[in-house]
């Protein structure tokens, strides 16, 4: 019995033939079963990651397939601005060249699916060139930039969905730290990244509603423990040995199952309006206080945009 993302979240009737997609962090884990799914979905899928080879091999595995998927890999540093802007510009480039003028339903014209899934647990402290803190620039601030600079190429109801975690709660953003390594804890750093995905997602949306005559929505989500995908390997101390027994144990999520409500997040149809809200197994969970402080999303929209120097995305017409 197959066990696809498509077939846990009870899409795999839906066909994407036409649609493009971009699925960040695809080369492995819940990023490559969210980009497979799509790609079986029968949707065009641009693949991400830092490694060419492993790349190629997503792309080959969605062509190979017995369905009508497309694929190709785009690679790209998240530490790096210039990267994520190539990534943007190739982005809107292929999704440019799919558009057909001839199509009467109007389904046609930019990015129908954005999966900001790349990110990660980092152990070692460092700032990138940037000079902002490694997790919280890979994990936030460069699927900030992807996103904004692709607003103006996403399809009339296109889905933005962001991996985000449990892991967010019992922390807060402090935005003067984010420029700094003192005192560092990658369990903290990751926490606040999280936090920030939450964040960031809730102001998309409501920006989104406020100035854009689309019907584009911004979802996140918590994927489960999802020891697949090499987060364990990156935790302190003993905890990382623990990732080769945990992996083997018949209750913890798989790859495909922790990629099931990204897959239900840009594709079901139950879900087509629902914009600014929190997933987990594919129904809507309540994030925590902090994630939900509109002034905080606020703050953290703007001193995003501060950080990578570049006007304000979508400027607010309301106060937080």
């Amino acid at each position: 019995m197959r066990n696809y993302p498509e077939d846990v979240a009870g899409v795999d009737d839906e066909r994407l033939v036409g649609q493009t997609a971009l699925v960040t962090g695809s080369t492995s884990g819940i990023g490559r079963e969210t980009a497979l799914a799509l790609g079986r979905l029968g949707a065009h899928v641009i693949v991400h990651g830092r490694d060419a080879e492993a790349g190629g091999e997503v792309v080959d595995t969605v062509e190979d397939a017995v369905n009508e998927g497309t694929a190709e890999f785009v690679r790209a540093d998240f530490a790096d601005p210039d990267d994520v802007a190539a990534l943007a510009d190739a982005t809107r480039t292929i999704a440019a060249a799919r558009d057909d003028p001839d199509d009467a339903d109007g389904d046609a014209g930019g990015l129908d699916i954005l999966v900001n899934n790349a990110g990660g647990y980092f152990r070692d402290a460092h700032l990138t060139d940037l000079g902002v803190e490694y997790t919280f620039h890979v994990n936030h601030l460069s699927p900030f930039q992807l996103t904004t600079d692709l607003l103006d190429d996403l399809a009339e109801d296109a889905r933005v969905v962001t991996t985000a975690s449990e892991a967010h709660r019992g922390d807060q953003i402090d935005l003067e730290s984010v420029e700094s390594i003192d005192g560092y804890s990658a369990w903290r750093a990751y926490q606040r990244s999280k936090l920030a995905n939450l964040q960031f997602t809730a102001e998309l949306a409501r920006r989104l509603e406020e100035r854009d005559d689309r019907s584009v929505t911004a979802n996140c989500f918590h994927p489960g423990f999802v020891p697949g995908s090499g987060f364990l390997r990156d935790l302190p101390g003993p905890l990382s040995a623990l990732g080769g027994v945990v992996d083997r144990l018949p209750f913890v999520t798989t790859p495909a199952d922790g990629a099931a409500t990204a897959v239900y997040l840009a594709v079901a149809d139950e879900v087509a309006t629902d914009s600014g809200r929190y997933y987990a197994d594919m129904r809507p969970k309540q994030p925590s206080t902090p994630a939900r402080d509109r002034h905080a999303q606020r703050r953290l929209w703007e001193t995003s945009a501060d950080l990578l120097e570049i006007d304000e995305p979508l400027p607010s017409r309301s106060e937080a």
